[in-house]
């Protein structure tokens, strides 16, 4: 299950606030942050940018930082991480099953994606690569 260290999350605070109030507006149900706490995060962060009521509109329920300064970033995610803290998280964990493409391929792609079919007929076991490069491997791009 992905997971994600509320107080050393590993990325700029830009991308914590923003990932984070995308599981707050998610709807995922594996996730161990209670609907009430997503609502009070997400709306919080919101009056820290604007001066209107947040969106009742779940599809509307998004933040946007480009009118915001600095400022209003570490508000936003000191917020986020002192209404976890109350609320004894310190580890964000959800299960999110992987969905089919949104978006059909092209039709100059289908001719490739057949070959690819046929060079590989099964389905792989796994979605993802393994965490940790095997050994051997060469880890730069």
């Amino acid at each position: 299950m992905p997971s994600l260290n509320v107080q050393n999350p590993e990325m700029p605070d830009l991308q914590f606030v923003l990932f984070v109030s995308a599981l707050c507006t998610s709807d995922l149900e594996a996730i161990n942050l209670p609907s009430d706490l997503r609502k009070t995060i997400f709306d919080r962060c919101w009056s820290l940018i604007h001066t209107e009521a947040p969106p009742i509109n779940s599809k509307d329920r998004v933040l946007d930082l480009r009118s915001g300064t600095e400022l209003t970033l570490d508000a936003c995610a000191a917020t986020i991480r002192s209404l976890l803290l109350e609320a004894n998280i310190t580890t964000l964990v959800w299960d999110h099953p992987v969905s089919e493409p949104s978006m059909n391929s092209s039709p100059e792609a289908l001719p490739l994606i057949d070959r690819l079919g046929k060079l590989y007929p099964d389905r792989p076991d796994i979605v993802d690569p393994p965490t940790h490069p095997s050994s051997g491997s060469n880890t730069t791009p």
